[in-house]
């Protein structure tokens, strides 16, 4: 039995264990890359109709059955298995693919071998004009894998610089800023690399570059932290950052960071995206962050497929992201948690609630919603089809300050404001990444749930919310049996912008509440 090693990262190319093989047909690559991904049987209309977009049904059929013969006719043997609806790589023909091996290293946290399977981007240079369908599909592939592999390159580097490896993290932040040159985080690890190497010298040309990039490309200055690693001589400043930590759970890998103590714990979820590392990084996000480190020992983390955390092909839906919650809390050794989810991850938190209620000490939910999709009961989201070309919006301006006169008007016209964001969105995730997450978004319901809740709960949602209708927030209070639901003025989704005296208050006297022995109050407070 021949195997054979199918190529998709750079141009596409095949190529037996015996030896090379010249395939010279676009759509026979493009055939071959599609059924690897499937990894199972396709229907033979949906491939046909894939490839032939313009061609009528019977001769994209026609067009398909010649293909498969000129392409087992150049491989030297049969490679498909066929019937008259389907087809298939045959299960006879051992195939190695390179970014199912590149995935399967980081799904074992393998990441310098992962890497070393990453030759190029996912069929980079590789298109088919005349078929619209399967560019959509390379693309957003293409985006999901790039993701991934920036992902793993931030790893290898903070591996590297912890186990005294300087250069060999210079060498791979070098790379990650290559393929993101205005982000600032890739930057500092760069800086930083180099300056724990010895060789300050060349940190100052690389900050030098940074920040002739901002100001050019974005009419920006570094950031704070990035000034301060050039003007800190001693290299122990150098090295105080934040410590990330990753808990393990179901093969995945999940960067979490805890800051301080007290009696209870306060885990923040953020929203759909996020980066624990990145979060301290904005003036008001930090500050929020520091004032609730005053109430109980923080916990913050990156959910999967976003951030720090592994990157994975599937959606992380509330299910999935409810149990990440309870890895990170054994990882931290929590015993009470005080659950703060804001916008899209407050049904976790709500199902996480539900679940282990002896665990949660409190419930703060703050601009969320019940469910992602407008339905016939719940008329307080958008509907499935606004919610696609939403979704599509933000995809489409994914690294830049994609959406933040939605999450964050008052923010909206501040330069460093608009530059961390962006930032974030690109260090947090890829346009093809960040595509699963949003389906997750809008397939979550816990309508169900709430009446379940047994714990005290609080309910915290500004007037003018753009992002997130306060009717969301009036209907989870009402749902959930002696919620207290508190209207703050503003017109912010994100909980750190505008006025943050209103939101800490409510939050410090729900906490306060929660230590008094006797019943919680129950009263609602606008």
């Amino acid at each position: 039995m021949t195997g054979f090693w199918l190529q998709t990262f750079g141009f596409p190319e095949i190529r037996s264990f015996d030896g090379p093989v010249r395939l010279n047909l676009r759509k026979g690559l493009a055939l071959l890359v599609q059924l690897a991904e499937a990894r199972a049987a396709v229907s033979r209309d949906v491939v046909a109709t894939l490839l032939w977009p313009d061609s009528a049904i019977d001769v994209a059929r026609a067009r398909l059955r010649r293909l498969l013969h000129r392409i087992e006719q150049a491989l030297g043997q049969p490679v498909f298995e066929t019937d008259r609806t389907s087809l298939r790589w045959s299960p006879s023909v051992e195939l190695s693919v390179d970014a199912q091996l590149f995935e399967a290293a980081c799904e074992r946290a393998d990441f310098a071998q992962a890497c070393g399977y990453y030759h190029g981007d996912f069929l980079a240079g590789f298109a088919l004009p005349d078929c619209a369908e399967f560019e959509e599909w390379a693309f957003f592939r293409r985006e999901a894998l790039r993701g991934r592999y920036l992902h793993a390159l931030e790893r290898l580097v903070q591996d590297n610089n912890a186990a005294g490896d300087h250069a060999a993290a210079a060498v791979r932040a070098t790379r990650l800023v290559e393929l993101d040159p205005l982000s600032e985080i890739y930057g500092r690890h760069l800086i930083r690399s180099l300056l724990l190497a010895g060789d300050r010298q060349a940190a100052e040309r690389h900050h030098a570059a940074l920040t002739r990039r901002l100001h050019d490309e974005l009419g920006v200055t570094p950031e704070a932290e990035t000034e301060e690693l050039m003007q800190e001589a001693a290299m122990p400043t150098v090295l105080a950052i934040p410590v990330t930590r990753y808990a393990e759970g179901d093969s995945i890998h999940l960067a979490y960071q805890t800051f301080g103590s007290g009696e209870f714990d306060i885990l923040v979820m953020p929203g759909f995206v996020s980066h624990v590392e990145r979060v301290w990084e904005h003036p008001s996000c930090r500050a929020f962050l520091v004032s609730m480190m005053a109430l109980g020992r923080l916990i913050i983390f990156d959910r999967r497929g976003v951030g720090l955390s592994d990157r994975v092909g599937s959606a992380p839906n509330v299910d999935v992201t409810a149990e990440d919650i309870g890895t990170v809390l054994r990882a931290a050794k929590s015993r009470r948690v005080v659950l703060f989810g804001a916008s899209e991850c407050g049904p976790a938190c709500i199902k996480f609630a539900v679940d282990h209620p002896r665990l949660v000490a409190g419930l703060i939910l703050f601009g969320s919603l019940a469910k992602g999709c407008r339905t016939p009961n719940y008329p307080y989201a958008l509907t499935v089809e606004q919610f696609e070309i939403w979704r599509r919006q933000l995809i489409g301006a994914w690294g830049s300050a994609a959406g933040i006169e939605t999450f964050g008007p008052s923010l909206a016209h501040d330069a460093k404001s608009k530059a961390w964001w962006a930032g974030l969105l690109r260090a947090a995730s890829s346009p093809g990444g960040i595509w699963a997450v949003l389906a997750a978004l809008r397939d979550a319901d816990v309508l169900e749930l709430l009446p379940k809740l047994s714990v005290p709960t609080l309910v915290l949602h500004r007037r003018g919310d753009r992002a997130v209708r306060i009717a969301a927030g009036r209907d989870m209070a009402a749902r959930i049996a002696g919620a207290e639901f508190v209207e703050l003025d503003g017109d912010d989704h994100w909980f750190f912008a505008g006025d943050q005296r209103p939101v800490l208050d409510a939050i410090r006297q729900f906490v306060s509440d929660l230590r008094r022995p006797g019943p919680k109050r129950t009263r609602p407070r606008t």
